[in-house]
């Protein structure tokens, strides 16, 4: 029997904006429509997907600590903590639970800060630049790969 994966998808500072902050960047569809979307997405991709969006650190730092035995993947948008945050990388680290980078807008093409980040050396992939969208590539990534491992 094929197992049910569990796929968490954290969204950091800010993102909870979306729709209303810099449309020209991060687009017209709010934060609501967008997890709503991704939950029916992953419905259709056959996975369990829990969500957290915190503007808060320590709060993404505690939910990926409780996530070690019972998290397949991660999919991480650390929004502006991927600029700042040793904390995530550590606790990344040290749950070991593999997990893809993701970024609505292109971190590469904006300010220059914007261009570095903690976690991208430790991660199985970013995706950068491509909207919303990327969150679904990201889903689509996460199932094949498990597939493939399991």
């Amino acid at each position: 029997m094929k197992k049910k994966f569990n796929i968490l998808l954290l969204n950091g500072p800010n993102l909870n904006l979306l729709g209303t902050r810099e449309k020209n960047i991060y687009g017209k569809i709010s934060f609501t429509s967008l997890i709503k979307k991704l939950i029916k997405f992953s419905k259709k991709l056959d996975i369990n997907l829990i969500h957290l969006q915190s503007n808060a650190e320590h709060i993404l730092v505690e939910k990926i600590h409780t996530s070690k035995d019972k998290i397949d993947y991660i999919i991480i948008n650390p929004a502006a903590f991927t600029h700042t945050s040793i904390s995530l990388r550590d606790a990344l680290l040290a749950v070991n639970i593999p997990f893809i980078e993701i970024h609505i807008s292109n971190i590469y093409s904006r300010e220059n800060f914007r261009a570095h980040s903690w976690i991208s050396d430790i991660s199985s992939g970013i995706i950068c630049g491509l909207g919303i969208d990327g969150y679904k590539w990201a889903l689509k990534t996460v199932v094949k790969r498990l597939s493939i491992s399991q």
